[in-house]
């Protein structure tokens, strides 16, 4: 005669072990197919006063986590310019994309981002501003210490520089004096009146978008970049004693919101 004590046990690891076997089932289908629908091009957009070559550590993360990324190197002669070679790397992707951009790049991105490619948007310590306006007179809204400063100057021709002896300062207190004067010996002056270009149509208005906050950033006042990723209900997140120059030195963290980014936008 059997037990029913020992019968109702073994129902109950049968039962227990078919949950865990559907679970398992079930999940797997999920999580490839979240694997599937990742967007895995990623098009990345400098700023002012800087060039492509600050991307390196994000970019090296990426590519090892599976990604195909492309850096726009817009030459900062005029805004429509700078639209045009973000638009121009765009054309060169094989599928749905996610645009980033540091500072100035954030303008660029707000215009160009309107390319059917474009799948989410993503600004790392950048300027967001929407249809009719520019960003210098966003920066108003929350001035910057570099904006008080004497650092901004200006060549006989309208291109705008940051002193190189105060670029660690303003840009990149948080990366080593090295790093700092190569950066600052290698950036792309930018023409004084691509900072009031007027935006035409905001691509965060209809995709999705991601901000980074800078919490030490002295180019652009964290409050704005705060400001705007309100106004725009963007994803925020936030990195403690950042400098403006976040995308170089703390790139894990840079890297990590755009694949988040490439794994929720659709």
């Amino acid at each position: 005669m059997s037990n029913p004590i020992k019968s109702i046990r073994f129902a109950r690891g049968m039962s227990q072990s078919l949950c865990v076997l559907l679970l398992l089932l079930t999940c797997r289908p999920v999580s490839a197919q979240n694997e599937e629908h990742r967007i895995r091009n990623i098009v990345l957009v400098h700023g002012a006063w800087a060039d492509g070559s600050a991307w390196k550590g994000v970019y090296d993360i990426l590519v090892k986590n599976g990604y195909k990324v492309s850096m726009v190197q817009e030459p900062e002669t005029t805004f429509k310019d700078d639209v045009a070679a973000t638009k121009r790397v765009l054309a060169q992707q094989d599928g749905p994309c996610i645009l980033v951009a540091h500072s100035y790049g954030g303008a660029v991105i707000t215009e160009a981002g309107t390319d059917p490619s474009v799948a989410g948007l993503v600004y790392v310590a950048a300027h967001m501003p929407d249809a009719g306006e520019n960003e210098a007179d966003d920066g108003k809204r929350f001035p910057s210490d570099l904006s008080k400063s004497t650092a901004i100057k200006k060549t006989a021709d309208g291109f705008t520089y940051l002193d190189p002896a105060q670029f660690h300062e303003y840009f990149a207190a948080d990366l080593s004096a090295e790093q700092a004067a190569f950066m600052a010996r290698s950036q792309v002056l930018n023409f004084a009146d691509n900072f009031k270009a007027v935006i035409t149509t905001a691509a965060w208005k209809s995709k999705p978008s991601w901000m980074l906050v800078a919490g030490a950033d002295r180019t652009i006042n964290p409050e704005l970049e705060r400001w705007y990723a309100t106004r725009a209900n963007s994803h925020k997140v936030e990195v403690a004693g950042a400098s403006h120059a976040v995308y170089a030195s703390r790139p894990k963290e840079v890297a990590a919101l755009i694949e988040e980014a490439a794994a929720h936008a659709h």
